[in-house]
């Protein structure tokens, strides 16, 4: 799948920039364009893979290149403000050979959380390809500003995008791990795992070929009808010899097929389909209820097999309870492991979501209590002294 990702504010950028790693890395053709967006020059200047002609600064009028300090209200504002800048590195996307765009944004901080809505509503309203969002909550850890601002932008996001996939920090920060060296792993997860499950169907001129293939449109239609997403994911590290026994070896039982046992071939993909479902998921849910799934298994072509992803997908039905389950194989030739890569489309029984909407209508009334207690506090202080102006005179 081609997309033109785009990402808002620090983490955004980010994560766009490792994506772009990714893509030089594996050649997998993911990134047909990249572009990122902040309000603060600094962060922009950290990045190591994003073009500098497709790193934009805006708000300069406004926050002098410093940043907007968590206040997503002004995120808001100054992506409003000048999203002709933005639209200006648009313009040079190749919008014919993309097949989305991928809005990337930190929901907790004051640019992603603010701006990701506005530029999503903003594609929408020009091009007619899907417009995904991936938000990353943060951890409940890291402040009370960064949850009330991740759950107003989490309302907002959802209603301007296609579909919102989600990554959830609370589910992966390990206890005692630095911050920096925290979000660096959290980052490349995310990048795996979105990038197997957009990489499928990409193949390269004389690439190997799926036996079942997973190409843009069962993406697109697995995330099509909007709402949250979370994605599963499992691996196993097996031997690879370097032989192809690519889809005309499956499919005529060759010399290499021979070697290697099937049944047990069959029992991995789908011991490692139920690791990805039931594991830990990019943000965690109740598999029950999902509306779309789609089951990608990646790895050596001698390793993958139709009996077992049809068995994998059979039991994704099951236990989802959706009549709409997808599922292929993504052949990677020189891997040493096999994997699989679950979207689960359209969840509802989300812990985290329902937590983040509790504490924000709490900080919402603890806040109009403060302002108030400062209010009246205000008002006391300004008649104290009118007391004291009118006894000196």
């Amino acid at each position: 799948m081609k997309l033109a990702m785009i990402g808002f504010g620090q983490a955004g950028g980010k994560i766009v920039d490792k994506f772009v790693a990714y893509d030089k890395e594996h050649g997998s053709d993911i990134v047909r364009a990249a572009v990122a967006v902040n309000t603060a020059k600094a962060d922009l200047m950290g990045l190591d893979h994003i073009p500098e002609s497709q790193r934009v600064l805006i708000g300069q009028s406004r926050v002098k290149g410093h940043g907007v300090g968590a206040d997503n209200e002004l995120g808001a504002e100054i992506a409003e403000e000048d999203m002709d800048e933005v639209q200006g590195s648009i313009d040079s996307i190749p919008v014919h050979e993309v097949d989305a765009f991928l809005v990337v944004a930190g929901l907790g901080g004051g640019t992603g959380s603010g701006g990701a809505p506005v530029i999503s509503k903003h594609l929408k309203r020009i091009y007619t390809e899907p417009v995904y969002g991936l938000g990353i909550l943060p951890g409940s850890d890291e402040g009370g500003i960064y949850t009330l601002n991740a759950a107003r932008s989490f309302q907002t996001f959802v209603r301007e995008v296609d579909n919102l996939m989600v990554f959830d920090n609370d589910a992966w920060r390990k206890t005692g791990e630095s911050v920096q060296g925290g979000y660096d792993q959290i980052n490349d997860e995310i990048v795996k795992r979105f990038g197997i499950l957009f990489g499928a169907g990409e193949v390269e001129q004389g690439g190997e070929v799926a036996e079942s293939v997973v190409d843009s449109s069962e993406i697109i239609n697995t995330l099509a009808g909007g709402g949250v997403s979370t994605v599963g994911y499992a691996r196993e590290e097996v031997e690879n010899t370097g032989g192809g026994g690519g889809l005309l070896s499956r499919l005529t039982g060759g010399e290499e097929e021979d070697n290697l046992d099937t049944a047990h071939t069959t029992n991995r993909i789908t011991s490692l389909v139920r690791k990805a479902a039931l594991g830990r998921l990019t943000l965690p849910c109740e598999i029950e209820g999902t509306e779309r799934a789609l089951l990608v298994m990646a790895g050596p072509p001698k390793y993958l097999n139709r009996k077992g992803i049809e068995r994998g997908r059979k039991w994704l039905e099951e236990q989802t309870g959706s009549m709409e389950v997808r599922g292929g194989d993504y052949p990677v030739t020189g891997a040493n492991f096999v994997a699989s890569v679950i979207l689960l489309s359209g969840v509802n029984n989300v812990p985290r979501i329902k937590e983040l909407q509790q504490v924000a209508i709490e900080a919402q009334e603890n806040i109009e209590e403060i302002q108030q207690e400062s209010d009246d506090k205000l008002e006391g202080l300004v008649n104290d002294d009118e007391d004291e102006l009118e006894s000196l005179f």
